[in-house]
């Protein structure tokens, strides 16, 4: 998996294309939440439950089925946000299933199950880039550990922070265009 530092960057780099008009920082912290929350399985094995199984790691919860239905907390979150509920349905349901996406291409781990419960095979991107981060906490951090997080930096930070300011961009530049052309 890749650390939560990185989960997180789908939402944040949103944020940064879209701007805080269209997500305000509320929604953009609950789609941080939504984007690691999937990881929350990882309690599994201190309840002794196995790894391979659906309610294991990288079982129910990186799951679509999942995403869809934790999105229903950003339909009933929509309104503080000052959004439609079915945008905040869909911001926390892409948030959520980002995490399963970017698990699917690291270079480690048993696969994704990404369309359970339709299908039980469990995929990974034909791209793994991504370095398996270490779980335990002394491995995390190490030599290791910072090797996962530069690796992070460098395939998916890099690429979409790069994207997400080409977007606020061109966002930026037809709102200015807009406003000129009604004054």
């Amino acid at each position: 998996m890749p650390t939560v530092f990185t989960h997180v960057a789908v939402p944040v780099c949103a944020a940064i294309a879209l701007g805080t008009r269209r997500l305000p920082a509320s929604a953009v912290l609950a789609g941080m939440l939504a984007s690691i929350v999937p990881d929350f399985d990882g309690l599994a094995f201190k309840l002794g439950i196995a790894y391979g199984g659906m309610a294991g790691h990288r079982g129910f919860t990186h799951t679509l089925v999942f995403a869809l239905l934790l999105g229903l907390a950003g339909g009933w979150l929509a309104p503080r946000w000052r959004m439609r509920p079915a945008a905040g349905w869909a911001w926390i349901t892409l948030c959520a299933a980002s995490h399963p996406l970017l698990d699917m291409m690291t270079n480690g781990g048993i696969g994704i199950a990404f369309f359970w419960p339709f299908d039980s095979v469990r995929y990974f991107s034909p791209w793994r880039p991504i370095e398996v981060s270490p779980i335990a906490l002394q491995r995390f951090f190490s030599p290791r550990g910072a090797q996962v997080l530069l690796n992070e930096m460098l395939t998916v930070w890099a690429p979409l922070l790069a994207a997400a300011i080409v977007v606020a961009l061109g966002r930026r530049s037809m709102e200015r265009r807009h406003g000129a052309a009604a004054a």
